[in-house]
This record gives structure tokens, C-alpha cells and sequence, in this order.
């Protein structure tokens, strides 16, 4: 995640449900690359197996003219009470590219390991949340919605556990600090963001809140992030 995540001006963030067709932008989904209704761009286990497929670019794509990034980083996580290393890298992928001079984005897959949360039996995980916009500016390198699933010893009755959820996420707006060098990306942070509480706990909802600090308003949480960046166009990808 990192300045030049996307490529010329930069569009609005927009939740990407359709191609959304600005005066430079648009975004899109499309299907999860991996889920049954498509098949990756890339082969199973290279980093860019889950590239949106050809078929999930938006009509009038061109593959010659449109490429998928794959962004792996590590980095330390603030949220709430829990304050983590994120010492297991992250993966987020997506494809872009112009249409008529428009530039749109795919949402390809984000990948993450479950963190520990010190002194308790908990983890934490990473997950997309519904909605991003990689097309970096003067003001941000990029957005990505995002919560944490909650897991722990025979969690399995709240699979659906998590900080914040697909309506109501954590919004994370990533600023540069430093450059990055050849296929690095520079760190990345963002110190404003809020989080809410949890979701889908049960019960178990507000003992967790209350353990972890939650809802946890903007400016006490904090993420950084640095890694590398690889890029294919879709005519390489095939």
C-alpha cells in the first residue's frame, strides 16, 4: 500500500459495488479472485493467484493496458487496547486501468494471519471490509476499508466475531513517510482513523469492548505498514 498504488489523477473513493464511472475514476469488485465463480489470473501459490480474472475486468477493459499490483507488508497495529506487531505479512491485490482514458480498479483479495493479542487467548485477523481506492494523490497513498475478525479456543459458534463489519468499518486513509525504493513501497500510516466496537459476538459483545478499549475514537488508534510491491501486466499473466 503505497504512493503509486495507482497510477495518474486521482479519483474519489468510492465503495466499490459497480464500476462507477467518474470524471478520471471508477471502481470495482468484481468476484473474490479464487471463489467459484472465477478462475485467478495467476497460477495457484505464485503472489498473483489472486488477480481478478479477465473476465472480472469491467467491459471494454484491455488487457495490454491493465495490470494487477500484489502489495505484501508487515508493519504494527494500535487499536483499542491491543497494540501488535504485524510481524506476519499482509497481502492486498487488485488490478487497474483505463477505459476511455478513465482510470477504474479491480479489488483482487486481501490475505492476512491471525495476530495474537498479548495476554489474552485472542487473535485478531485482518480482512477486507467492502471497499478501497489504491489511486494514490498529494493527500493519501491510498484507502481500504477493513475489520478484524476475532478468534480464540472454541470460538467457532462466533465465526462472525469481529471489529467493526462490512457496514460499519474501519476506514484507514494510508499517507507516505519517506520514499520507497525499487519494487518497496515507503511506509505507510495512518494515525486518524476511529474503530468501532464489535460485531456478531453474541454475548460476548460487550466484554470484549470493554476488555479492548471499544469503540476507540480517531486519533488513539494507530497502523504502519512497509513492504514490497509487484506488478504484471495481464498479457504476462497468461
Amino acid at each position: 500500500m503505497a504512493t503509486g498504488l495507482g497510477t495518474g489523477a486521482a479519483g474519489a473513493y468510492a465503495a466499490p459495488a459497480s464500476v462507477t464511472a467518474g470524471a478520471t475514476a471508477g471502481v470495482t469488485t468484481g468476484a473474490v479472485a479464487g471463489a467459484d465463480t472465477a478462475v485467478a489470473a495467476g497460477p495457484p501459490g505464485s503472489p498473483f493467484a489472486a488477480c481478478p480474472a479477465r473476465a472480472e475486468l469491467p467491459e471494454g477493459a484491455d488487457p495490454a493496458a491493465w495490470r494487477c499490483e500484489v502489495m505484501t507488508a508487515t508493519g504494527h497495529l494500535t487499536v483499542g487496547r491491543i497494540d501488535v506487531p504485524i510481524a506476519e505479512p499482509m497481502r492486498v491485490t487488485h488490478a487497474e486501468g483505463r477505459i476511455d482514458s478513465e482510470f477504474h480498479q479491480v479489488f483482487g483479495g486481501m490475505a492476512a494471519e491471525p495476530i495474537r493479542v498479548p495476554h489474552t487467548p485472542l487473535s485478531v485477523t485482518p480482512q477486507y471490509a467492502g471497499a478501497f481506492d489504491f489511486h494514490s494523490d498529494d493527500q493519501r497513498m491510498g484507502e481500504l476499508d477493513v475489520k478484524f475478525r476475532i478468534s480464540g479456543p472454541g470460538w467457532a459458534r462466533w465465526r462472525d466475531c469481529s471489529i467493526g463489519n462490512d457496514a460499519d468499518a474501519v476506514h484507514l486513509v494510508l499517507k507516505a513517510e519517506g520514499k520507497g525504493g525499487p519494487g518497496k513501497v515507503p511506509h505507510a500510516v495512518d494515525n486518524t482513523f476511529a474503530v468501532p466496537g464489535t460485531s456478531g459476538c453474541g454475548r460476548l459483545g460487550r466484554v470484549l469492548d470493554a476488555a479492548l478499549d471499544l469503540p476507540s475514537p480517531a486519533g488513539e488508534n494507530r497502523i504502519s505498514l512497509e513492504g514490497d510491491r509487484v506488478i504484471r501486466s495481464y498479457t504476462e499473466l497468461d
